[in-house]
């Protein structure tokens, strides 16, 4: 009895002891059934149950039927399932086997011959010499196929390939020369039944062995029914887990060498015939007797890691042989992108997606072979024909083969396995069929990496599952949720590249792509709704350059957008002009106000500062003066820092993370004050963290030189009494009043310098490149290049150390103005004996005047006023000198920079030229 026949008859055995409704073509049929149309693996298992509940072995039959349909095939379940059953019978085997046959077929038993026949009729085809078509073209069957057909669905089998849907076609089919293997666009209705038809032929295959070999594992394990499934097979070298309803690899059905047959005395017809079936098989990956395939090599490393090597039957004769070598190598291709698609299930989006364009490619080579049986059944096809019309297909095979090793053995994943294939396309310029087959592998393969693009640049959203995207998002919580000074690492780091996913046909945009995706964050962060122009549908074509214009489109409109967002709705350059205003003491007559309201507070030590006493007298001060028509003054605070402005600007130059944690220094309030300018979002993103500081260190230096200026003209104002001294009696103060106004002219030219030579041109630069902007990113790189430009200009670099030296010289002049403060009282009693003296002891007085201003200060009381006035004009001209070097230095340096001009100033005269030149001839002699 054949095997088909033999499993309806003991279904229909065990159906008819439990009186079920079910037929052995109902179970058969769903169990059978492709995996989107089988039911769930219990209710099969319940199905079995129901028809076997009255066997004495139920339990532990249901248990071992339960655990091989967890990882095997349904269908090979069920022959197992028979299988017990069948063994449990009391009667002998050729009586039971001649029952289950009388049971089961109507029409009684089939020989082998019937069976193969039936089951490899799929199609009428005809050979068209020397025609050429494309694998996959469409065709349908005759009525006299069909009939065929019809007959062959009794026969059940597992399932090797999933089940594909096509649309119908008119044109016959001919089983002719194919070229590159390409998806079949026009497969008839009846496609389905092809299926099937390659489903009974290949458990005609191995139904004969597989059967046979189980009882020879059962035999060998004493007959036991609850002997292991892993005892019932044995595998190659994929692991279970890996093994799919696709992947036969040569399964070892029966355990033992298969026996081959005794061909020597056949005739050559004969011999080809079988062999050609044999060989149809093979290129399945089913196991036969002829073509043995040899066990894989543990110590194999590349391709030959994925290669299969046959044993060829030594009685074949040697024309058939050598014809057979040069078509075996298509099976060794076929398996090896079966175990690769095996090996790399689940392993990312974009690895799934080659897989299924491999699953569809494995489907057309299916269709191929089973035409090349119809041509067999027919007794149309030989050896030669089937090599002339397998050899296109073997070329594009093996380069398909190859491609797949060598990502495998690369472990390469997503954009590395699309940029692997992107490249491999240009290497194929001279092979258009195989290069064809690649860009259509790169195109499916690349479809949910672009629909993870085109989500990112149409919406700003990254769905990213498996981390296979280009633009990784390093922050999950929400924005209003962020600590503060969110906006100095949003732009910089909450999106970045990772450049080993980004594949070789986007790394020229990877930029673009990041800050499109950026864009779009920022507008819906706003409130904004984000609506593109026009719907875009992104697609990589490696033939054209379609995705480019996609991405163009998308980032600018993206910073169209957002441009506008910040300039118009939030008014971007209104807020910048009023921190120009307060923190770049643009408004004179507020920062006058302001220091007279506030120097009585700023002089205390900056632990006595009450910072609600700032915060009041500048609200009072921005309503009094011309600020008070700014709209934006309220987003202007006070803030004592904790640190001097050397320390800020050497943390902020060198980029050092939790620059604030450092110990309080012993400062006056005046060192430490800095105005600070508090913006939303997104106006937050320009006006930063970062941004504000550099803000606050040229506020710092601009404010302290002011106040050093205010204390100059202070002491002038007092120090008028001196015109009235007639001028014996003023000598003695003319050294202190020139010393004073040398400082005065050295920090009004500092001044100057900074706020006229080099703030005002940058920002009449940085005004006018805002006019053309074209997007944000822009916007970012205008302000810091003003910024930096500013800061470097005005010596308030690292690198420079003029900034130390300012701050030196502005210390002097503060310490002078102490002493000349302190000596005042002095001025007045010379005022008094002036006015007193008598022309008669003019000598007396002018001596007594001479000694008057010997008096003790704090400063120094061994010194005199003289003596002190001196050590202060040499430690004063020392400084400066030291200073107006270190310009000089820089500037030869580096002629592009400004320094000059503040040396030609403060040195207008060449008063200082010949100091430095004695100086240095002095240093010069030791």
């Amino acid at each position: 009895m054949s095997k088909p026949h033999a499993l309806r008859g003991v279904l229909a055995t065990l159906i008819s002891e439990s009186q079920s409704p079910l037929t052995p073509e109902i179970i058969i049929r769903e169990f059978r059934a492709t995996s989107d149309r089988r039911l769930p693996a219990c209710e099969l298992i319940n199905v079995l149950k129901s028809i076997s509940e009255k066997r004495p072995n139920f339990a532990e039959v249901t248990e071992e039927i339960s655990h091989i349909l967890q990882n095997k095939d349904p269908m090979y379940a069920l022959l197992v399932f028979v299988e017990r059953y069948r063994e449990s019978e009391p009667s002998s085997p050729s009586s039971s086997s001649t029952s289950l046959t009388n049971m089961g077929s109507p029409h009684g038993s089939k020989t082998s011959s019937d069976v193969n026949s039936a089951t490899g009729s799929v199609c009428a085809t005809s050979v068209t010499a020397g025609t050429s078509t494309i694998l996959g073209t469409s065709e349908n069957v005759s009525g006299s196929a069909r009939v065929s057909l019809t007959q062959a669905q009794d026969f059940p089998t597992s399932t090797p390939v999933n089940s594909k849907k096509s649309s119908d076609s008119d044109t016959s089919v001919g089983f002719v020369r194919r070229g590159p293997m390409e998806r079949n666009r026009g497969a008839g209705k009846d496609e389905r039944n092809d299926l099937s038809v390659i489903k009974e032929r290949v458990l005609s295959a191995v139904s004969d062995q597989s059967l046979n070999g189980y009882r020879m594992v059962t035999n060998k394990s004493g007959n036991s029914p609850k002997s292991s499934p892993n005892e019932l097979v044995k595998l190659t070298d994929v692991p279970d887990e890996y093994r799919t309803n696709l992947l036969w690899e040569y399964y070892n059905v029966d355990g033992d060498k298969v026996p081959r047959r005794a061909i020597a005395a056949m005739p050559l017809p004969s011999q080809e015939s079988m062999l050609l079936d044999e060989l149809l098989h093979c290129l399945t990956g089913v196991r036969e007797s002829l073509l043995v395939p040899q066990k894989p090599s543990i110590s194999a490393v590349g391709l030959a890691k994925y290669d299969v090597d046959f044993d060829i039957h030594t009685q074949l004769d040697c024309s058939l042989t050598h014809m057979v070598r040069e078509i075996l190598p298509l099976a060794s291709y076929f398996m090896g992108v079966q175990k690769i698609v095996s090996a790399t299930d689940g392993l990312g989006q974009v690895m799934n997606s080659l897989n299924e364009a491999l699953l569809e490619l494995i489907h057309d080579f299916y269709l191929i072979i089973v035409q090349a049986e119809e041509e067999l059944r027919l007794n149309r096809l030989t050896l030669q024909k089937l090599l002339y019309y397998l050899q296109p297909t073997i070329w594009v095979m093996h380069e398909v083969w190859s491609s797949l090793v060598i990502i495998q053995l690369s472990d390469s994943r997503d954009a590395e396995v699309l940029t692997f294939l992107h490249e491999r396309i240009k290497r194929l310029e001279g092979n258009k069929d195989a290069q064809q087959l690649i860009i259509g592998l790169v195109r499916k393969a690349a479809k949910p990496y672009m629909r993870m693009l085109q989500m990112w640049i149409q919406k700003g959203v990254i769905v990213d599952r498996h981390q296979e995207f280009l633009v990784v998002d390093n922050e999950v919580i929400h924005r209003d949720e962020l600590p503060e000074h969110y906006s100095d690492d949003y732009w910089e780091r909450r999106y970045t590249l990772r450049d080993e996913r980004i594949p070789s046909f986007l790394a020229k945009y990877s930029d673009k792509i990041l800050r499109t995706g950026k864009y779009l964050n920022v507008i819906r962060q706003c409130g904004k709704r984000v609506m593109p122009t026009q719907e875009m549908n992104l697609e990589f074509d490696p033939t054209s350059e379609r995705h480019v214009s996609v991405i163009n489109d998308a980032y600018y409109f993206a910073a169209r957008m957002l441009l506008d967002v910040l300039l118009t709705e939030n008014d971007l350059m209104g807020h910048l002009q009023s921190v120009k205003r307060y923190l770049l003491l643009n408004q004179g007559d507020f920062t006058m106000q302001f220091m007279d309201a506030c120097e009585e507070e700023l002089t205390k030590n900056v632990d006595h500062v009450l910072p609600m006493t700032l915060e009041n007298l500048l609200g009072l001060t921005l309503r009094i003066s011309s600020a008070r028509n700014d709209p934006y003054k309220d987003d202007l605070h006070c803030e004592l820092l904790p640190y001097d402005l050397v320390t800020q600007m050497s943390k902020i130059m060198k980029k050092e993370e939790n620059w604030k944690a450092q110990p309080r220094l012993d400062l006056s309030g005046l060192e430490c004050f800095a105005f600070t300018y508090e913006v939303k979002w997104p106006c937050s993103l320009v006006l930063n963290h970062i941004s504000i500081s550099k803000y606050q260190m040229l506020f710092r230096q601009l404010f302290y030189c002011k106040h050093v200026e205010r204390q100059l003209c202070k002491i002038w104002k007092e120090n008028s009494i001196a015109k009235q001294f007639e001028p014996q009696a003023a000598s003695l103060y003319r050294a202190a009043f020139t010393l004073r106004q040398r400082m005065m002219n050295a920090i009004q030219n500092l001044e100057y310098y900074m706020m006229i030579e080099i703030i005002e041109p940058n920002w009449h630069i940085f005004i006018e490149k805002m006019k053309t902007v074209e997007n944000v990113d822009n916007v970012l790189r205008l302000h810091q290049d003003f910024l930096d430009s500013c800061l470097k200009n005005c010596m308030l670099t690292e690198s420079s150390h003029l900034n130390r030296s300012i701050f030196k010289l502005c210390k002097i002049c503060l310490k002078y103005c102490e002493f000349i403060q302190i000596t005042q009282r002095y001025f007045q009693d010379a005022e008094l004996r002036s006015m007193v003296r008598d022309s008669a002891d003019s000598s007396e007085s002018e001596q007594e005047s001479l000694h008057c201003p010997q008096v003790e200060t704090p400063l120094d009381p061994a010194d005199t006023f003289s003596e002190r006035v001196k050590r202060f004009d040499l430690e004063f001209t020392s400084l400066l000198i030291a200073f107006l070097k270190q310009i000089i230095s820089m500037a030869k340096k580096n002629t592009a920079d400004c320094f000059m001009n503040l040396v030609h100033r403060i040195n207008f005269n060449a008063f200082y030229t010949d100091q430095m030149d004695k100086m240095c001839a002095e240093a010069a002699m030791g």
